[in-house]
């Protein structure tokens, strides 16, 4: 299992030693929908690089959360949690949640 927190860490020194941006968090979430969208282009274009573009977006996110002082690992452990204890039903073809257990 890949611990997501020395990840994380390792991707933002990366960061600092590249030059990167660290600070202007505006512009972070910009970058991370910029890849997110070449992401979207390589999968309706079946294009070879797909995954390494999810790749930098999960990069990008990582960052942004270390930038904001956020344990993304701790994060996402609480939130798959929560979704397992959501119930949903289709209403008019459309799946809502109904309930958080």
């Amino acid at each position: 299992m890949i611990d997501l927190q020395k990840l994380q860490k390792e991707i933002f020194d990366n960061k600092i030693a590249k030059g990167f941006n660290i600070t202007d968090i505006p512009l972070e979430f910009s970058l991370a929908h910029e890849e997110l969208s070449e992401a979207f282009h390589a999968y309706r274009k079946n294009l070879p690089d797909l995954g390494e573009e999810l790749a930098d977006v999960v990069i990008y996110l990582m960052g942004l959360a270390t930038i904001l002082n956020i344990n993304l690992e701790d994060e996402l452990l609480k939130k798959i949690e929560k979704n397992k204890n959501r119930e949903y039903k289709k209403i008019n073809g459309i799946l809502e949640r109904i309930e958080d257990i």
